[in-house]
């Protein structure tokens, strides 16, 4: 294989960045709900981290945003990797103690994951990953599953560790997005062959599952919404963008190559990488600040 070809190891996914109609209502979600706190606030727009020094999330205010018709491309989920099962089980308890409607909760194999959606209808997913030495494969893939959570099991972990819910704690990370595409195979070539990720599984026609440095995924891909559909309406709530954070220059650069040979268009912005997909989902391929821990 040619250099420069795949993301490095410790590629990981970083900031996703809304458009909500209303920028206090998602605030009171995120906050409230979710457990971030504000990093920094503006009119219209604001971050929101866990440690305080880095975003995870960034809301911009579009007045009149409605959710996105159900056939088209954009987010599906972004997903929030606690740092341990416990974690996991402290936010779902805290949800169901306020009674916020959850839309689906399962075991994949490799993580344990419950669903919602935020008052725009953007996709979110809460997990906690399971030792990696213990992810099931078969053919050389990565095997998943959508099986039952085990409820009991998840919140026994509270039995033994009754600390309270203080919010998403830090170490907390965004380990990955799902997104709706209009076309698998186009996304394939356009995620492995330009971007540089590998094919971690595949769930028959319809969606893919890639990462770097053999993560079970950083990248979802469906075509659930139907192949060919379109990008949301403008004026739709959903995706602006998110960030893949790779570890130095070099790994930017070597992106860029790759977008050029392609015939990508895209623009350089403070440093980084900004283009969209062929389904136009806004992607950022930047450094990764060095206060962050390389988990994915």
């Amino acid at each position: 294989m040619e250099p420069n070809t795949l993301l490095p190891d410790a590629t990981r996914m970083g900031a996703v960045q809304l458009v909500v109609s209303r920028l206090d209502r998602a605030l009171e979600f995120y906050t409230h709900y979710l457990g971030l706190r504000v990093l920094s606030q503006g009119e219209s727009s604001a971050s929101l981290t866990v440690d305080g020094r880095t975003a995870l999330l960034g809301l911009v205010e579009q007045a009149g945003a409605r959710p996105k018709p159900a056939r088209s491309t954009g987010l599906y989920h972004f997903a929030i990797l606690t740092p341990s099962r416990v974690h996991l089980a402290r936010s779902l308890r805290h949800l169901l103690e306020l009674r916020y409607p959850l839309q689906g909760a399962s075991d994949h194999l490799v993580s344990e994951a419950v669903y919602l959606a935020d008052p725009d209808g953007n996709g979110i997913e809460i997990y906690a990953d399971r030792p990696r030495s213990i992810w099931p494969r078969s053919g050389g893939e990565v095997r998943m599953a959508t099986d039952p959570l085990d409820f009991d099991g998840l919140m026994a972990e509270l039995h033994a560790d009754g600390g309270p819910w203080q919010g998403l704690p830090e170490g907390t990370t965004m380990g990955h997005v799902h997104l709706q595409v209009r076309d698998i195979a186009e996304a394939q070539t356009f995620y492995c062959d330009v971007l540089g990720f590998e094919v971690m599984l595949r769930f028959g026609p319809s969606a893919l599952f890639v990462s770097a440095g053999g993560y079970h995924h950083h990248v979802g891909l469906n075509t659930w919404a139907g192949i060919g559909a379109p990008p949301p309406p403008p004026g739709s709530a959903g995706l602006a963008h998110y960030e893949i954070l790779v570890p130095d220059v070099e790994a930017v650069g070597a992106a860029r190559q790759r977008l050029e040979r392609a015939g990508v268009k895209h623009a350089m912005s403070d440093g980084g990488v900004d283009l969209t997909d062929p389904s136009g989902n806004g992607i950022r391929v930047r450094v990764a600040e060095p206060v962050l821990a390389a988990s994915r």
